[in-house]
């Protein structure tokens, strides 16, 4: 029997929302410190996707009353070139947030590059520091998606005590992360990969699905139970310009509760949280080290008063 149409996790509006209040607090930095929160962007190549993700952060950006700064290096630049780049961005006070656009070109360590991005600036939450922190969960800057898909579920008051997490992909960007934020709260954790047998049995027995797989069209309505939560983290662009995510829309919709779009659900939010993490080294390079309520929730136990059902 088909449940009734899904609540839709709506990151575009919920983003707009973190974005105001992000414009809030950086006016407030402005007049008693003058100080503007700066996002700084690494971008190497002239790769199509990537220059739209780095618009799209200028926009919130803009919309945020921060400055944002765009260092543009050859796809024929070298590690060394990179990381020198990241450097001197380290070394700037007036810059509090870094990020290196990735994929980089073939030929370019990352490892060797996003090193260079001190903790205190890691925008993205990929620091070892910031990485090891998330596991005690004392994290200042947790991870951008993973951290968006926490704040959609907190907005639709689905709390994750005692539930049934599956997260289907285990990269150090999303997958892993995510799986030791949702064990903060308590919630019961599958993580399924590449070498997962029979990934539908893991699936069919989750209160919520969290899809990070980069395969489009990977999670099908006879792999959710009715009612399910369902979050598609993942980005697929077709052959003819459409992006869909790793969850087949329709078909999970006939099932879930609650489901997020692609577009326009965990995307808007991974950017808003780089803007968050951004706003928040501004916040501590002055001093102001005690938590923006509604922040640093990620590490806790104490998610919402719904329950999934």
């Amino acid at each position: 029997m088909a449940v009734a149409a899904p609540t839709l996790l709506d990151g575009r509006s919920l983003s707009r929302s973190v974005l105001d209040d992000c414009r809030s607090r950086s006016e407030l930095l402005a007049e008693r410190f003058g100080v503007i929160p700066h996002l700084a962007v690494v971008l190497v190549g002239d790769d199509s996707a990537s220059a739209v993700y780095v618009r799209a952060k200028e926009r919130a950006c803009e919309r945020a009353g921060m400055q944002s700064t765009v260092v543009r290096l050859p796809a024929t630049s070298g590690t060394a070139a990179v990381s020198d780049a990241v450097g001197s961005l380290s070394a700037d006070a007036g810059v509090h947030g870094i990020i290196v656009q990735l994929p980089l070109p073939t030929g370019i360590d990352p490892a060797a590059a996003l090193a260079r991005i001190p903790a205190d600036k890691d925008a993205d939450g990929f620091h070892r520091y910031n990485v090891g922190s998330l596991f005690l969960g004392q994290s200042a800057y947790p991870p951008c998606t993973p951290e968006g898909v926490m704040r959609l579920l907190d907005h639709a008051r689905i709390g994750l005590e005692g539930a049934n997490v599956v997260i289907v992909g285990a990269s150090n960007i999303v997958g892993k992360p995510m799986a030791v934020m949702a064990l903060s709260r308590e919630a019961t954790v599958t993580v399924c990969h590449a070498k997962t047998q029979n990934l539908a049995a893991h699936t069919r027995e989750a209160d919520v699905v969290i899809c990070a797989a980069g395969s489009a069209g990977l999670i099908t309505g006879d792999m959710v139970k009715h009612g399910a939560v369902v979050v598609d983290v993942g980005i697929n662009r077709l052959s003819d310009g459409r992006v869909i995510g790793d969850v087949d829309f329709e078909s999970v919709a006939a099932k879930a509760s609650h489901i997020s779009p692609v577009p326009g659900g965990v995307g808007p939010m991974t950017v808003a949280m780089l803007i968050h993490n951004t706003v928040r080294a501004a916040e501590r390079s002055v001093g102001l080290s005690s938590p923006h309520p509604g922040a640093e929730k990620t590490g806790s136990s104490t998610g919402s008063s719904t329950e999934v059902s």
